[in-house]
C-alpha cells in the first residue's frame, strides 16, 4: 500500500466504453471528470472536457470500460467464526481481520457493502473508523448480529430470541445501538421453518415502523413464502424458491441476493473433497462439518443455474452478494459471482446493474450513488477491455476511485485520510 497521491481533487477519467449502471445504456468515447466535491461533475467526450479543463490531470485507459464502483449487498466483514483457531481472536483481533476484509474490496472494484451480520460493534466502528480518516474503506451500511430462535441457524454467532416481543425487543436494542438494517435467519438446510409468522411479521413490522429495512435468511419452503408474506425488504439466498415466488417478490417490491457464489463453491469444494478423500473425513475440521451438508449444496447449486434466469425474467429486483463466511475462502468474489449470472443467462450490463443502480436502489441511495451520472458520487471503476461483452474484464482491474480519490490504480491499493461521508 502507499500513500495517495497529489491531485485527486479534480481527475478527468476515460475509457473507449462506459457503461452507466442501468442495464442497458452503454456509451463509447466519453470521459468523466471528477469534482472537488467528490461528484461526478461531467460526462463528454474526452476532448471536450479537455478543452473546457486544460490544467487537470487526465488518465485515458483507452480500450478500457468505465462503470460505477460495485457494490457487494451480503458480505460478513467481522465473520471469524470458521477460523480453526478461533480461540484467538479477541476483539481487537476481530477488527483487523474484518479491516483487511474491507480494504480487500478495493481491489475487486468494490466501493460499497452492505454487512449483513457481525461481531457486535464491529461495522460501526469501522464506519466511525473511516470518518476520523483513520483508515480508508469502502461505504459501509450494516445490521448488527443477526436475530434467530433459540438453537436456531447460527445461533452461536447471532442472538437468540423466541416470541415477538422478544423479537422487537431485540431489533429496539440494535437500533439503538447503532444498526442500520435488521438481519433475521429463519431457515438452515431443511425445509422445517425456525421463527413462526407471528415473529417474522413482528420484525418486519417493528423495523418499518421504526424506519429502518430488514433482510432475512430463507432459503427453503415453506419458510420463503412466510418471509414474501411478512414483507421483509430483501430475501437472502431464496435457494429453493419458485417461479411464483419471484412473481410475488417482484410484485411487493422484495429484492433478492441469491448469493449464488457460496453454494456454488461449498457444491465445488465439497465434490473435490469427496473425490480427494473418498469419503473419508477432511483434514479442515471446519471443512468436515460443511461435508455434512453436501447432499444440501449439491442441488442447491442446480437451483441456480437451471432457474436463475427464469427467476430474474420476472422483474424481480436482484442485487449481488457473495456471503464468503469459509475458511481460506475468497474475499468478497463479486466478479464470480456476476460471471455466473452471465453464465446462467443474462447480459453482463445486466450483471452489472445488479452491483450497482439496484443496490443504491435498495438501499435508499440512489440519489448519491449507483449510477455514472454528474452530480452522483465520483466512486467509480476502470477495468480492461469491453466489460459489455465480456463479464471476466472484472478480473482486471485498472482504477477505483471512492469519491473521487483514487483507492486502486494499477495494483496498488492506496491509504490516506480523507473524511468521507459514509
Amino acid at each position: 500500500m502507499r500513500s495517495r497521491p497529489k491531485g485527486d481533487k479534480r481527475m478527468i477519467i476515460a475509457a473507449r466504453y462506459l457503461i452507466t449502471g442501468d442495464g442497458k445504456t452503454v456509451l463509447e468515447n466519453q470521459a468523466v471528470l471528477t469534482g472537488a466535491d467528490g461528484k461526478i461533475q461531467k460526462i463528454a467526450p474526452l476532448t471536450d472536457i479537455t478543452r473546457e479543463y486544460p490544467k487537470e490531470e487526465v488518465k485515458d485507459y483507452g480500450d478500457g470500460t468505465l462503470l460505477p464502483g460495485l457494490c457487494d449487498m451480503h458480505v460478513h466483514l467481522g465473520y471469524w467464526y470458521s477460523q480453526p483457531d478461533g480461540f484467538n481472536y479477541g476483539s481487537q483481533l476481530i477488527m483487523l481481520y474484518a479491516l483487511q476484509h474491507a480494504q480487500a474490496a478495493f481491489e475487486r472494484g468494490i466501493t460499497s457493502v452492505r454487512d449483513m451480520s457481525s461481531a457486535h460493534g464491529v461495522c460501526k466502528n469501522l464506519k466511525l473508523a473511516a470518518e476520523k480518516g483513520f483508515v480508508t474503506i469502502p461505504r459501509i451500511t450494516h445490521t448488527d448480529t443477526g436475530i434467530c430462535m433459540t438453537g436456531g441457524h447460527a445461533w452461536e454467532e447471532v442472538e437468540q430470541v423466541d416470541g415477538p416481543w422478544e423479537v422487537r425487543k431485540e431489533i429496539r436494542r440494535q437500533i439503538r445501538d447503532g444498526a442500520e438494517w435488521v438481519k433475521v435467519l429463519t431457515t438452515h438446510r431443511t425445509h422445517t421453518p425456525e421463527l413462526t409468522q407471528e415473529e417474522l411479521d413482528a420484525a418486519v413490522d417493528e423495523c418499518h415502523r421504526r424506519g429502518i429495512k430488514c433482510g432475512v435468511h430463507a432459503g427453503t419452503n415453506p419458510g420463503i413464502q412466510m418471509c414474501i408474506d411478512a414483507g421483509f425488504d430483501t430475501i437472502e439466498h431464496a435457494t429453493f424458491m419458485t417461479l411464483d415466488h419471484a412473481k410475488q417478490m417482484a410484485e411487493k417490491g422484495i429484492a433478492w441476493t441469491p448469493t449464488i457464489m457460496a453454494y456454488t463453491l461449498l457444491y465445488d469444494i465439497c465434490k473435490e473433497n469427496m473425490e480427494k478423500h473418498a469419503g473419508a473425513p477432511a483434514g479442515d475440521p471446519v471443512m468436515q462439518k460443511e461435508m455434512k451438508d453436501y447432499q444440501y449444496f449439491e442441488p442447491a447449486y442446480k437451483a441456480y443455474r437451471d432457474h436463475f434466469k427464469e427467476f430474474y425474467d420476472t422483474g424481480v429486483t436482484v442485487i449481488a452478494g457473495t456471503d464468503m463466511v469459509m475458511y481460506q475462502s475468497p474475499l468478497l468474489p463479486l466478479n464470480r459471482e456476476l460471471k455466473y449470472m452471465v453464465e446462467y443467462g443474462i447480459t453482463p450490463v445486466q450483471a452489472i446493474q445488479t452491483a450497482t443502480s439496484n443496490p443504491a436502489k435498495v438501499l435508499g441511495v440512489e440519489e448519491e450513488r449507483g449510477l455514472v451520472k454528474e452530480g452522483l458520487d465520483a466512486d467509480l471503476l476502470v477495468v480492461g477491455g469491453d466489460l459489455s461483452k465480456d463479464i471476466t474484464r472484472l478480473g482486471d482491474v485498472k482504477l477505483v476511485t471512492l469519491g473521487g480519490k483514487r483507492v486502486f490504480e494499477n495494483g496498488i491499493r492506496y491509504v490516506g485520510t480523507g473524511n468521507l461521508t459514509m
